[in-house]
């Protein structure tokens, strides 16, 4: 019996040596951590007051709602093209480049940058469609810009479609670049936007950045707009503004659904032909330009940015189509 309850207290023993093993391990472990999540941080911090001085200004800027919001003029064409980018382009100036440029020979080009994007001012103003419209047109109001073509990339074909029956009498075109259909799926699923706002605080997305690969390697962009653009892209992706805006998807996507194009409105629309994220891409703008009197659907190889590789392609088609129809 003795020798039993020796082995029992032994094994006890053992048992309690483990045990503070593995509490130490744990805690070390829990500290590293902390240590690894402190450093991410700071060096967030320092980086970010650091670049602030490094972004270089381009466009210009204009007074709207009582806030600054930059847009970019190129070219002295006749007809106006305003180009408006899709969710979340952190520089739309710079990252409508290759577009742009293919476009300025013919047209005067005008890229708005909407609150919370590239060197505009953010919001505290509701990320409603009806805002951002109002915004836009105000924008395009003091740049005395009466008529123009709208020329839209993803989302902005939400934002576009409420546009275009608002301010019927100023769009005399509207063009589709790979753009968002307020019926597509998904657009209704609930979003960990508190947990978006944690990971750009704590400097998780700036490490997460700096692990993938260059997401613009191969594209027709020099080192220095690259650069600009990355760190454009870390000041503002996830803002307080484009968050609000991630926030209003369901409601702006479900309002959009009671609009369609005027008839009368000429809409061509180029879209990523092998689109496997959204089911049904190409039926559903091929529903959207049908009861068009002047509408087309034209595909191409490509991901959702058709403009970085395809924007010679759709100026040429564009253009094309612009013709046909006078």
């Amino acid at each position: 019996m003795e020798q039993s309850g020796v082995m029992k207290m032994r094994m006890s023993k053992r048992m309690k040596k483990t045990l503070i093993v593995i509490l130490k391990a744990i805690l070390v472990i829990v500290i590293l951590i902390g240590l690894f999540l402190a450093v991410v941080f700071i060096v967030n911090r320092i980086s970010n007051k650091s670049e602030q001085g490094k972004i270089e200004p381009y466009g210009q800027s204009v007074l709207v709602d009582g806030k600054n919001m930059n847009v970019l003029i190129q070219g002295q064409g006749e007809e106006t093209v305003v180009l408006l980018p899709g969710y979340g382009t952190a520089a739309p100036a710079l990252d409508f480049k290759p577009l742009v440029d293919e476009l300025s020979p013919f047209y005067k080009v005008v890229v708005i940058e909407p609150f919370g994007y590239g060197l505009s001012d953010g919001t505290e103003k509701e990320r409603s469609t009806e805002n951002i419209v109002s915004e836009v047109h105000e924008a395009l109001q003091s740049l005395k810009i009466e008529k123009y073509i709208l020329m839209g990339h993803s989302i902005a074909g939400i934002y576009g479609l409420d546009y275009v029956n608002k301010y019927e009498n100023e769009v005399s075109a509207f063009v589709g670049i790979d753009s968002s259909v307020p019926t597509q799926g998904g657009m209704d699923e609930e979003l960990p936007i508190e947990t978006f706002k944690l990971l750009k605080k704590s400097g998780l997305v700036r490490l997460q950045m700096k692990l993938s690969a260059d997401p613009y390697a191969g594209l027709p962009f020099d080192d220095y707009t690259k650069e600009q653009m990355r760190m454009l892209t870390l000041k503002n992706m996830l803002n307080p503004s484009t968050l609000n805006e991630m926030k209003n998807f369901n409601p702006n996507f479900k309002a959009a659904q009671k609009l369609t194009f005027p008839k009368n409105l000429p809409l061509i629309i180029f879209i990523e032909a092998n689109n496997t994220d959204v089911e049904g891409w190409v039926p559903l703008h091929e529903a959207q330009v049908k009861n068009s009197t002047h509408g087309k659907v034209i595909q191409f190889e490509g991901g959702h940015y058709l403009h970085h590789t395809k924007s010679k392609e759709i100026v040429e088609s564009f253009r094309g189509f612009m013709e046909e129809i006078k």
